[in-house]
């Protein structure tokens, strides 16, 4: 069991909840893989965020997933992210952002979204783009 695991083997309920949004995201990510509008890395990788903390079985499953696991490795080893999974994340951030900003009443608040979404894009940017 990793050591995230184990912390939350005392909070049943956090453990529950941590479980329940891996195998939703992991779903979610399925899906992404055939609706061009999900987008299936940052879901495996939240997948994967969320099991690391509460099942080391399901971690160690989706890391060793033929199809699933090639997504995520390379960015959990360090080594990047696929140039199409970077594009899509991007895409969806500013589809997405843009709007909420424009639909939220708050001057501050929109300002910090589209704060928000730069700060994401450049990340996302920096990362190395894995070959695939």
């Amino acid at each position: 069991m990793t050591a995230g695991a184990s912390k939350n083997k005392d909070r049943p309920i956090l453990r529950a909840f941590l479980l329940a949004g891996g195998l939703l995201s992991t779903g979610l990510a399925v899906l992404g893989i055939f609706l061009p509008l999900l987008p299936t890395v940052p879901l495996l990788l939240l997948a994967a965020a969320c099991f690391v903390r509460s099942s080391a079985r399901l971690h160690r499953w989706l890391l060793e997933h033929p199809r699933l696991g090639p997504l995520v490795s390379g960015y959990l080893d360090g080594e990047g992210m696929p140039l199409r999974a970077k594009v899509s994340a991007i895409l969806l951030i500013w589809i997405s952002i843009p709007l909420s900003a424009w639909l939220v009443p708050l001057l501050w608040v929109s300002v910090l979204l589209i704060l928000l979404g730069l700060a994401i894009t450049i990340y996302l940017l920096s990362l190395p783009t894995l070959e695939c």
